[in-house]
């Protein structure tokens, strides 16, 4: 095993990545020279740019430099990937992300945020109450904390605060002092194969925890009983059987002031500024995490208060009472059954409308019927074509497949020229008619580059 200590330059194969660019931020901030290649430029790796990590966006030996000490690699990456196989055949030292992020949590005190939905919320909320209340942290997050603009921070405490992926078994490279395990549901199953073989991984996460270390599990999880650690609490919305929940729970167009329950020990007039109830189950695990770290009670409502979220995770693009528009990564039915029933309990007078973009061949063809009978919830839907990601297309698996499966009569498919066209025309009806529009975009592809051209539309006069 490489030491990273003793590495001076690092060279990333899929920079771009949400957790590999957090990499890439803690070795740029430990004074390692940095750089790396992803396949398009996005907003992210202008980031980077900005920052003095350059990336290139083409797979050429020539752009590869040849005096890198450590690559860092992403499985997302094909396996014929020029570069990568380079390296490869010449022996130079490669680590798969979570290799790298296993290394350096290694010898830390580690809260890590597992689970198929939530934990990029979940972790980002953690890392925030501990920033904002000056108890410090590093932070490896899964998305761009809205309020410092990063997936990444630093400080003196050796507190890592670290999203637990379970794509490709990568959490299993960590030890937790206190984790997290929000939701178990079905995915990646191109990877587990069965629903039964990924819930082993999260009962084998579970028992990476150290000694005397803490687990905070959703109440009435699959298997949850078969989750072992040496202390474990459960969380709930709602349910009081659990350990830690929510009640007096009051809503205020967009905002929630409600109190949190853990045990025996309770947060009065709790203010969280994002919508969705499932919001507000996210942060009272969070909440318990920062208790149980002895933060005051008024430092951790300051925090919560002050929260402004995770981009793209029931991010506010407009909000107005003529129209909301809302944006959000959901790409799996459960994120879309949150994110809808979250939105329209706020805004339920409005015509909603969900614009979304299936993630994945396999998952579309796994879960086509599940995200049907979710997306029918909506008004009315438009189906964006499957962004692939890193998988070749599957023979009769496309949007339609979706489509073939609602009941909703008001769906159609409509490529991203289409959309524009079409949002044009439903924004000059809904400012004549009716009680408003609630417009959501989401998915885990590129839906995200449409938000701004969707924006001014709706905002042109």
């Amino acid at each position: 095993m490489v030491d990273i200590k003793d590495i001076k330059k690092v060279y990333f194969i899929g920079i771009g990545g949400i957790g590999m660019s957090a990499l890439a931020r803690y070795f740029k901030f430990h004074g390692k020279e940095v750089s790396g290649y992803d396949k398009t430029e996005t907003l992210l790796t202008k980031q980077l740019t900005s920052e003095g990590i350059p990336v290139h966006y083409e797979d050429n030996l020539d752009l590869a430099p040849k005096d890198a000490q450590l690559i860092v690699y992403t499985p997302a990456v094909p396996k014929e990937h020029t570069e990568l196989l380079y390296y490869q055949q010449n022996n130079y030292p490669l680590l798969k992300r979570s290799e790298v992020l296993g290394a350096i949590t290694r010898s830390s005190f580690n809260i890590c945020v597992a689970g198929t939905h939530g934990k990029t919320t979940i972790t980002t909320m953690v890392a925030h109450i501990l920033r904002h209340s000056e108890y410090g942290c590093n932070a490896f997050l899964g998305g761009i904390a809205v309020n410092y603009n990063s997936n990444y921070w630093s400080h003196e405490r050796d507190t890592c605060v670290v999203e637990a992926d379970e794509y490709d078994r990568s959490f299993l490279r960590l030890t937790p002092d206190v984790a997290v395990i929000s939701a178990m549901d079905p995915d990646h199953l191109d990877i587990y194969g069965t629903p039964a073989t990924m819930e082993e991984a999260f009962i084998e996460f579970a028992g990476k925890i150290k000694p005397g270390g803490l687990l905070i599990s959703k109440h009435g999880l699959p298997r949850g009983k078969e989750l072992k650690a040496p202390n474990h609490f459960t969380y709930h919305l709602k349910n009081t059987e659990a350990d830690i929940y929510a009640c007096n729970i009051q809503m205020h167009h967009g905002t929630y002031e409600f109190d949190v329950q853990v045990k025996d020990w309770r947060l009065l007039n709790v203010v969280l500024n994002m919508g969705g109830l499932h919001n507000i189950e996210n942060v009272i695990a969070a909440i318990a995490i920062a208790h149980r770290l002895g933060i005051a009670d008024e430092k951790i409502k300051a925090a919560v208060e002050a929260f402004r979220g995770v981009r793209r995770r029931f991010e506010y693009v407009i909000k107005t009472p003529e129209v909301t528009f809302v944006d959000d990564y959901a790409h799996h039915p459960e994120e879309l059954r949150a994110l809808i029933t979250g939105a329209k309990g706020l805004f339920g007078n409005m015509k909603c409308t969900v614009v979304f973009q299936p993630h994945l061949f396999t998952r579309t063809r796994d879960l086509a019927t599940e995200f049907a009978e979710v997306l029918d919830m909506a008004d009315e839907v438009v189906l964006l074509p499957i962004y692939p990601a890193r998988e070749l297309p599957i023979e009769g698996v496309t949007s339609n497949t979706i489509l073939n499966k609602m009941q909703n009569k008001n769906r159609q498919v409509l490529n991203k020229e289409e959309l524009l066209a079409y949002i044009k025309e439903v924004r000059s009806k809904a400012t004549k008619t009716g009680n408003g529009w609630l417009l959501i975009t989401a998915g885990a592809g590129d839906i995200d580059t449409l938000v701004q051209p969707i924006k001014a539309i709706i905002e042109s006069k």
